[in-house]
């Protein structure tokens, strides 16, 4: 490859993310309008500047759009479940029920924006979590904004070994470090150190948007139990089982946080009445009307089938190899630009198992839970037309954003300019590049909206520039998939979805302004203890 590494080449690949992050956090442009100019900077770049021709370029806008339908199949279902939900009103039923089982209200929000997430990143991801968790925050009283915020905060720390370890095996089959059995369980070791320090400031970090240092007092003992049963239940399976390392520890802190609200701390009634996450307007009359003779667990029943479902079929070694044995891909051929950039051939290239995808679990879900609401006379036929008309509405403006984003990556990525941007820090840097290790991780999610697709792209590059630093790989490799699990709070794609579900399509860059000082504070905290570890001691 003869990429020349110098500024102009830098400045010409970091553009695209530039504009993006002036559009987005500081004018506040919705995802659907600035990701269709980052695409048409990326490509403009790419012809003229990284030598790519029009048919390397196409064959990566192709990839893009392979790429975005696997996202989109998760966004779609996810807003026809919760408009299935919202039509039989079960959401204020399940408000009501658990203001019951605990009335302290940051409890409440804990266990859905932060335990109920992650329980459900580490058996579906994929964007379910944040489409998943916000509605229900709402259904709470959370304020629409912050009803994002919190489950993309909540959520991400699960991202490595969530989904049962995907992103983990991808940065394991890219470096290779499967073969050296050492290599590989310092790497998981240093990953769940980096995750637990992760897991236990987006504990603090809900808990003080919710009310600051009143918050911050009120949630600690709950954010140390809960952290601890997260980050050192992981820990310890990242060293015997990395496939059930973080759905165990959520499953087990699903179980404690109501244990915790029968205790003396957590069991009486409190909540914050300036809170500035909670909307307290928000039991107006039309939201007070709910069919009474609904309980909670039904009102919860497609979650229900939700969670059974993935379960079953993904914990279940013989059924889910039965019906992974589907998958559907497309072949692309070689392609190299003017620089020596190759992309490799691919005979199936990015498959989907439709099977096993979280959006067709998300779909049979929605059906299920329809048919069990009109069963019981909580909606009619004539309401699911409504349903999938509204569905479908709200899909259209996050397709747009989320092709435009992953488009835009695709091209950045096949044409050389990611790698420029990386290996342009490094070569600057020298040691001191370990503190900006995460930031690298966190940049492969945020132009990719996938952990998994991070490690890929950047885990072979932070092994080799470990490697030429003569620093030791298994803290840098943790270090770039705890950056990358870092990196899915701000994934576009992610954050589209929370804002279709919560009903505030356009507000992504106030949301990204939001959560950008929390995840870029995070891996520099990461990589100055990665520093302070292997540079210094």
């Amino acid at each position: 490859m003869d990429i020349p590494i110098n500024l102009w080449m830098w400045l010409l690949a970091a553009l695209p993310i530039i504009v993006l992050l002036i559009l987005m956090a500081g004018r506040q442009w919705g995802a659907n309008k600035a990701a269709p100019l980052g695409l048409f900077l990326a490509l403009l770049t790419a012809y003229f500047f990284y030598r790519a021709d029009l048919s390397l370029i196409g064959f990566e806008v192709l990839k893009g759009f392979w790429s975005s339908f696997a996202v989109l199949l998760v966004v779609w279902p996810a807003i026809l479940l919760y408009e299935v939900v919202s039509e039989a009103k079960a959401f204020v039923v399940f408000r009501n029920g658990l203001k019951k089982v605990t009335s302290n209200e940051l409890i409440q929000v804990i266990a859905i924006g932060w335990v109920f997430t992650s329980f459900l990143q580490g058996i579906t991801g994929f964007g379910v979590p944040v489409a998943v968790g916000a509605p229900l925050l709402l259904g709470l009283g959370v304020k629409p904004l912050y009803a994002v915020v919190i489950p993309l905060l909540g959520h991400a720390w699960a991202n490595t070994f969530g989904t049962l370890a995907v992103a983990w095996d991808a940065l394991v089959l890219q470096t290779g470090i499967g073969n050296d059995q050492t290599l590989l369980l310092q790497s998981a070791l240093w990953a769940g150190i980096f995750l637990w320090i992760f897991n236990l400031m987006t504990g603090f970090a809900i808990s003080y948007l919710y009310g600051g240092k009143t918050g911050l007092r009120k949630g600690f003992v709950a954010v140390l139990i809960i952290s601890t049963i997260h980050g050192g239940g992981q820990l310890f399976l990242t060293q015997i089982n990395r496939t059930l390392a973080a759905f165990v520890p959520a499953s087990i802190a699903l179980i404690v946080i109501f244990l915790l609200s029968r205790t003396k701390r957590y069991g009486n009634k409190w909540r914050l009445e300036e809170s500035p996450v909670m909307n307290r307007d928000v039991n107006t009359v039309g939201e007070d009307e709910y069919p009474e003779n609904m309980s909670v667990h039904q009102a919860f029943f497609p979650y229900y089938v939700l969670t059974a479902i993935t379960l079953v079929i993904l914990l279940v070694g013989p059924i889910h190899d039965f019906l992974a044995r589907w998958q559907i891909g497309f072949s692309f051929p070689e392609t190299e630009t003017g620089y020596g950039f190759l992309n490799p051939a691919h005979d199936l290239f990015s498959p989907i198992s439709p099977l096993t995808h979280a959006g067709v679990f998300l779909i049979v879900a929605s059906i299920i839970g329809f048919v069990f609401y009109r069963v019981n006379g909580w909606v009619s036929t004539n309401n699911g037309v409504d349903i999938w008309k509204r569905s479908w509405n709200k899909t259209i403006p996050s397709a747009i954003a989320v092709i435009g984003f992953v488009v835009m990556s695709r091209i950045m990525g096949g044409t050389g300019q990611t790698l420029v941007l990386a290996e342009g820090i490094a070569a600057n840097l020298g040691q001191i590049y370990v503190v900006f290790a995460p930031l690298v991780g966190l940049l492969g999610s945020f132009m990719t909206s996938s952990n998994m697709a991070s490690n890929i792209l950047f885990g072979d590059f932070q092994l080799t520039t470990a490697q030429i630093l003569s620093i030791e790989s298994a803290p840098i490799l943790g270090a770039q998939t705890a950056g990358g699990s870092i990196g899915n709070t701000l994934s576009p794609g992610n954050i589209i979805l929370g804002t279709t579900t919560a009903g505030i399509i356009g507000k992504e860059g106030i949301i990204l302004k939001k959560i950008l000082p929390i995840a870029v504070t995070a891996a520099i905290i990461i990589g100055a203890i990665l520093f302070f570890a292997i540079i210094l001691f």
